[in-house]
């Protein structure tokens, strides 16, 4: 089993698709299809290394079939496993601005003026695009959208990333409240 730290979370089971062990799976990357090309996929606690037999794409998941996973039992038992491939199985990030999440994931939020703002703990996207959540040390934590002119900077050698938060939010009553420029997290 690779150390956590060597391998990037690429996809993650969901329910089973009918009865003859085809699961939903979530894939993490701009190519629907593309962490079936990795080889065997490993589970997060490492007990199990899957080899992808089919996949198709089918609105917003891609129907899978694994090797040894022939019935609906079998698929249900892996329903919410996050699968995961050695780092070094991934291709080289040839732009600037381009990142695997896996990077950006603790690394120190500051401001403009280098203020620490917390730390990146997720980079969730719940349909409308990514976000940046950041968790400050004694408070709940937010979002901002991670979006050029909100996250101008990110300094993967310093191990910073810096947050311009988007503008006040003003109500229909033209009133402007501080404590919605970014969206709080549930807790």
């Amino acid at each position: 089993m690779s150390a956590p730290a060597d391998r990037i979370m690429i996809a993650r089971i969901g329910a089973p698709h009918g009865v003859r062990g085809e699961v939903r799976v979530k894939p993490y990357g701009d190519d629907p299809l593309s962490f079936a090309d990795y080889g065997l996929l490993e589970t997060r606690d490492g007990s199990r290394r899957l080899e992808v037999i089919s996949a198709r794409v089918q609105k917003s998941v891609v129907v899978t079939r694994f090797k040894g996973v022939d019935d609906r039992n079998a698929a249900e038992a892996l329903n919410g496993e996050d699968l995961f491939v050695a780092r070094d199985a991934l291709p080289d990030l040839d732009e600037d601005d381009t990142f695997y999440h896996a990077d950006l994931l603790g690394l120190t939020a500051v401001d403009v003026d280098g203020t620490v703002l917390g730390t990146v703990i997720a980079l969730p996207d719940f349909g409308a695009g990514t976000l940046v959540e950041i968790k400050p040390e004694t408070a709940a934590s937010y979002f901002v959208p991670f979006t050029q002119a909100c996250v101008p900077d990110i300094d993967l050698g310093a191990g910073r990333i810096t947050i311009v938060p988007p503008p006040a939010y003003e109500d229909e009553d033209g009133e402007t409240d501080e404590d919605e420029t970014s969206t709080p997290a549930a807790d």
